[in-house]
């Protein structure tokens, strides 16, 4: 908005600017309005800078109505509505459509208030959480202080399945200490506590629920049809607790696994929004003049797994020496045209606490063989599993190939099925992609990924300096000192983990013009899989 007309706009009492996009949402011309504020006294210079303001106030103001069809680039017959069981981009949508967690975290990654109104700590280890009053749940239910139990107690119940257990068993004791008063004391301090109750698997689920498929929680959508592996069906809680949203008045939400198929569906007008666009489809959206991009650089990367505990990982050689074969530049280049960073083999990115003095491993075709030579590998045959399901992995596994032939190493790079992917091959191929999409925190990456014992420690690594590391992290309220503590654990990941991460890949997401709202958020794409309560759209 120009400055002039802004200034002018903004300089009208506040009755007056609510008046004038009032009488702009119900029809009045240019005339009406320059006539309104003539008989106002205003000049006619000043009525049109304010008039010009006022325009341009109410196209950037959300507008209630309307549905849109997204796609995602999963899906399979284990989706989930359950919160505590959700671990790839899908479900999370999903949830965050039905569900609310007690905090959010904002574009910054800073905690903000959710269903909790409020939450303070003065050690960082004993938190209190007060609820916010008349919240409902989508069959009437007022939300109490029981539902939050319920649903951060049930992470502990091994036949829960919770992806989040791991995390969750920071929690010593949860208690009630009234009706809308949570006290919840950790096994130790962790100043980053809020931001682990804002993510997915935290989100709150009513109390005694066994059936999850009907998505009964708070959000800002209640659940019309679901379907796993097909798709979702989503209308507007007309109850909905928060001011500021939703504006659409249904989303319907399934994943097309191609990506040339989304681009289709983007373009045919089929869906309004898409996630994860690769570069090379650029060129054609940008002909057709109806979409925009959202680009979040929030650290998301495609990893090479190389498991510590069987196969050729077993041997630290071989896994240096894979390292040392992966071209970064030219990944970054020919596989993510341009859109990435490159990254050094441990997870956390330069929008976090990056350990950006930690020497840069080259791509060194010279070592890689001298390490293949002292493992023992050079003449043998080593498979490589890579799907379209770990976003690039096989582009990065044919280059990684190349290479390696001219060593005399032949990966076999086998291309298995995305549907299933991560039941089937993630972590439990000797030699595989991952795909990880960014945490709020180092101590959520750290802690999910790399600690001895976490669920998801995909090399098998085990270091107790490391894990020490981290405990010392969370308890460290010094921000210096918090940081180095994590600059000592990123040398131990970057030296001997079997994890080499290439670059961390801007995640683009395509959207049609008409539809607003959207920004990029440190939780990942898709506003950080929350965009259905903020999206509206302007037609």
């Amino acid at each position: 908005m120009p400055n002039r007309d802004a200034d002018a706009f903004e300089a009208l009492h506040p009755s007056d600017r609510r008046r004038l996009l009032e009488s702009i949402r119900h029809g009045a011309n240019r005339r009406d309005v320059l006539a309104m504020l003539g008989f106002g006294g205003m000049g006619l210079a000043m009525s049109g800078a304010v008039l010009g303001g006022a325009t341009r106030a109410f196209a950037a103001e959300p507008k209630r109505g309307g549905s849109i069809r997204v796609s995602g680039y999963a899906s399979s017959t284990a989706d989930t509505l359950d919160p505590a069981k959700t671990s790839n981009a899908t479900d999370y949508v999903r949830c965050n459509l039905f569900y609310n967690g007690l905090t959010r975290i904002d574009e910054t990654g800073t905690p903000r208030s959710a269903l909790a109104e409020s939450f303070e700590s003065n050690d960082a280890k004993v938190w209190l959480f007060k609820l916010r009053k008349g919240v409902t749940f989508h069959d009437g239910k007022s939300l109490t202080s029981k539902d939050v139990l319920f649903s951060l107690k049930r992470h502990a119940d091994p036949s829960v399945g919770s992806k989040a257990q791991k995390l969750a068993s920071q929690m010593a004791e949860i208690v009630a200490k009234s009706g809308d008063e949570i006290q919840i004391t950790l096994t130790g301090p962790n100043a980053d506590f809020p931001a682990i109750l804002g993510t997915s698997q935290f989100l709150i689920v009513q109390d005694g629920t066994t059936d999850f498929a009907k998505g009964v929680g708070t959000g800002p959508f209640k659940l019309a049809d679901f379907r796993p592996g097909v798709r979702s069906l989503a209308v507007r809680n007309q109850n909905y607790w928060s001011n500021n949203g939703p504006y659409l008045d249904q989303i319907e939400f399934f994943g097309i696994a191609d990506e040339q198929a989304r681009v289709n569906a983007l373009m045919s007008g089929d869906v309004q929004l898409a996630s994860a666009i690769n570069p090379r489809s650029f060129a054609a959206l940008k002909g057709a003049g109806a979409f925009e991009l959202l680009e979040t650089n929030a650290g998301n990367y495609t990893n090479l797994i190389m498991r510590l505990d069987e196969g050729p990982g077993k041997n630290p050689d071989f896994v240096l020496g894979m390292k040392y074969l992966m071209n970064r530049e030219l990944i970054r280049s020919a596989v993510y045209r341009g859109y990435a960073e490159i990254a050094n083999d441990q997870p956390i990115p330069a929008s976090n606490r990056f350990h950006a003095a930690l020497p840069q491993r080259p791509f060194d075709p010279e070592k890689a063989k001298f390490h293949f030579g002292k493992a023992g590998v050079i003449g043998s045959t080593i498979p490589v599993v890579a799907s379209t399901a770990a976003d690039n992995s096989v582009e990065m596994a044919t280059l990684m190939q190349q290479e390696a032939r001219k060593m005399g190493v032949t990966l076999e790079v086998q291309r298995v099925p995305s549907d299933g992917y991560w039941s089937n091959y993630w972590m439990k191929s000797p030699v595989g992609f991952g795909n990880i999409n960014p945490r709020p925190t180092a101590d959520l990456l750290l802690s999910q990924f790399y600690l001895s014992g976490a669920d998801w420690n995909e090399s098998r690594w085990k270091n107790e300096k490391f894990d020490g590391l981290v405990v010392a992290a969370r308890a460290e309220r010094d921000e210096a000192k918090r940081k180095q503590i994590y600059h000592d654990a990123q040398e131990l990941i970057h030296a001997e983990s079997g994890v080499a991460i290439p670059v961390f890949n801007t995640n683009i997401d395509v959207h049609s013009k008409a539809l607003k709202g959207l920004k990029p958020m440190t939780t990942g794409p898709l506003m950080g899989y929350a965009f259905g309560e903020h999206v509206w759209l302007d037609a």
